[in-house]
C-alpha cells in the first residue's frame, strides 16, 4: 500500500509542479508584456464599447481595409446592436452577416441595422447548420470575391470575426491595425469581457476567468508569438487565411484554436494588445454553461492530434512550439489526472490525520499546520485574487477574495466538463447546441416592421422561384 501512495504522491507532485510552473511563467510574461506596452493591469477595466472606429487622434487614418464577419443562428435578440457597433463612418459595405438558416428574423434585422453596410449571406438546410467553421467559410468566400472585385491587396485586408453579441472597445481599430505593420503577424486576439457580469455569480465568475486569468496569460503569449485566437474579437490577415486555404476555418468544435495552429505551423505570428478588448454576453445558467465548456474542452482536447505538426514545423520558433504544445496538453496532463489525484491526496491526508491527534500539538503547532495547509491548497486563490483586485476596479478587495476562492471550488466545473468531453470523444459525438442569447433591449417597432416586410418579400420570392 505504501508503494501505491508513493506513486500517487509522485504523480501529484509532478502535476502540481507542471501547472504551477506553466501558470507562473505565463503570468510573469503577461506582467512583463504589460510593462513593455507601458500599461497596467487596471488599464482595460475603464474601457467603453461600441465605437471601434474612433481615434484619440481624430478620424482613423489607415491603408488597411477591414471586413467584419458574423456567423449567426437565431440571433435576433442581439444582432442589431452588434451590427450598429460596427458601422463604418465612411459608409463602406464591410459587414458580412451569415444567416445560418435561422428560424427567426436575424438576417432581416441585420440588414435594417446595417444601413446599407451589410452583405447578408443566407445558408439554407441541409447545407446550413454544419458548425461555425462552415458558416464562416461561406462568408469568407464572399469577402474574397469582393476583395478581388475591388483589386485590394490581401496583405492589407484584415478580417475581424465577431460573435453576434460582441462589442469592440472604443478605438479598437486604431490599436489593432498597427500590429499588422509587422508583416509576419497573421492574427490578433483581444481580451474578452463579460458584459452582463453584474447579473449573478455565475456571470461574474465567467468574467473573472476571462478578464483576470485568460487575458493575462494571453498577454504572456505575445512574448512567444503564440496567442490563441478566439471566436470573438479575432482579427486575421487575409493573405494569411488564404495560405491556410479557401476554407481556413475547420469543422472542429474549436475552429479558432485550430486556425491558430494552422497559422503558427506556417510561420505566422499571433499577437494581442492591452489597449483594446471585446465584450460579450456570458451564460446565465449552469446547464448551458456546462454544455458550452464541454464543447470547448472537447475541441481543445482533439487539437492534440496536431501536436506532431507543431513540433515538425520548421517555421515556428522554439518558444512558440513549446508553449503551444503545453497549452494544448493542459486538459490531458493537468485537468484529467488532477481531478483524480486531488481527491486521492485528500484521502491520504485524512488517513494520516486519523492516526494522530493534532489537538495534542498545542495552539501554535495547530495554527502553523492550518496556515501551511491553507497556503498549499489555496495558493492559486491568493494569487488570482490579487491579480483580479488590481485588474478590475469594480470588483473590490472582498469581491476579489471571493472570486479567488470560488476558482478553487469551481474547479469541479472543469472536472465535469473534461470528463464529459472525454466520453464524447470516445463515443465519437461531435454535435453541439448553440448557446442562447438574452435580449438586452426590445426590438423597435420600425425594426420589427422592416424585418417582417423583408422576410415576407423573401418568402414570396422563394415561392416564385420554386414554381418557375
Amino acid at each position: 500500500m505504501s508503494v501505491f501512495w508513493t506513486v500517487i504522491n509522485g504523480l501529484a507532485t509532478f502535476v502540481m509542479a507542471f501547472s504551477a510552473a506553466y501558470f507562473f511563467l505565463n503570468v510573469g510574461m503577461g506582467l512583463s508584456q504589460l510593462r513593455k506596452d507601458r500599461t497596467t493591469l487596471r488599464f482595460q477595466s475603464h474601457f467603453e464599447y461600441g465605437r471601434p472606429f474612433v481615434s484619440t487622434e481624430g478620424p482613423l487614418a489607415t491603408d488597411y481595409n477591414i471586413f467584419f464577419i458574423i456567423a449567426c443562428l437565431n440571433e435576433q435578440a442581439v444582432i442589431s446592436s452588434t451590427v450598429r457597433g460596427l458601422l463604418s463612418p465612411g459608409g463602406q459595405k464591410r459587414i458580412v452577416v451569415i444567416d445560418d438558416a435561422s428560424d427567426d428574423a436575424t438576417g432581416e434585422l441585420a440588414l435594417v441595422a446595417g444601413e446599407g453596410q451589410v452583405t447578408l449571406v443566407r445558408r439554407e438546410l441541409p447545407e446550413a447548420r454544419l458548425g461555425k467553421g462552415a458558416a464562416l467559410n461561406s462568408g469568407f468566400a464572399t469577402i474574397v470575391r469582393e476583395v478581388e472585385r475591388e483589386g485590394l491587396d490581401p496583405a492589407k485586408v484584415i478580417i475581424c470575426v465577431m460573435d453576434a453579441d460582441g462589442q469592440l472597445s472604443n478605438g479598437t481599430l486604431a490599436e489593432v491595425l498597427p500590429l499588422f505593420d509587422d508583416a509576419e503577424v497573421g492574427g490578433v486576439q483581444l481580451a474578452v469581457r463579460i458584459r452582463n457580469r453584474a447579473k449573478n455569480f455565475l456571470l461574474r465568475f465567467q468574467d473573472y476567468q476571462f478578464w483576470s486569468q485568460s487575458a493575462l496569460t494571453q498577454f504572456g503569449r505575445v512574448r512567444t508569438n503564440s496567442v490563441s485566437l478566439g471566436g470573438n474579437g479575432q482579427f486575421a490577415r487575409l493573405s494569411a487565411l488564404l495560405q491556410v486555404g479557401v476554407r481556413p476555418w475547420s469543422g472542429s468544435l474549436t475552429e479558432d484554436l485550430d486556425l491558430t495552429v494552422s497559422l503558427a505551423a506556417m510561420g505566422w505570428k499571433t499577437s494581442s494588445t492591452p489597449r483594446a478588448a471585446v465584450d460579450q454576453q456570458g451564460v446565465e445558467k449552469f446547464g448551458p454553461l456546462l454544455k458550452q465548456r464541454t464543447r470547448w474542452y472537447q475541441g481543445h482536447m482533439l487539437t492534440a492530434k496536431r501536436i506532431p505538426e507543431i513540433l515538425r514545423s520548421a517555421k515556428m520558433g522554439h518558444a512558440a512550439a513549446v508553449e503551444m504544445t503545453l497549452y494544448i496538453l493542459v486538459p490531458w496532463i493537468f485537468d484529467l489526472p488532477w481531478s483524480i489525484l486531488y481527491h486521492l491526496v485528500l484521502v491520504e491526508l485524512f488517513l494520516s490525520l486519523s492516526s494522530i491527534s493534532i489537538f495534542e500539538w498545542g495552539a501554535a503547532s495547530l495554527a502553523l499546520y492550518l496556515v501551511v495547509w491553507y497556503l498549499l491548497g489555496f495558493w492559486p486563490a491568493i494569487l488570482t485574487a490579487v491579480i483580479a483586485f488590481r485588474r478590475d476596479h469594480t470588483l473590490g478587495l472582498w469581491g476579489a477574495v471571493k472570486m479567488g476562492h470560488a476558482f478553487v471550488i469551481t474547479n469541479y466545473l472543469s472536472y465535469a466538463c473534461v470528463w464529459r468531453a472525454l466520453f464524447r470523444i470516445l463515443r465519437h459525438e461531435n454535435g453541439w447546441t448553440k448557446t442562447a442569447r438574452s435580449a438586452e433591449r426590445p426590438i423597435s417597432a420600425r425594426e420589427a416592421r422592416e424585418a417582417r416586410e423583408a422576410r415576407e418579400a423573401r418568402e414570396v420570392k422563394a415561392v416564385r422561384e420554386a414554381r418557375s
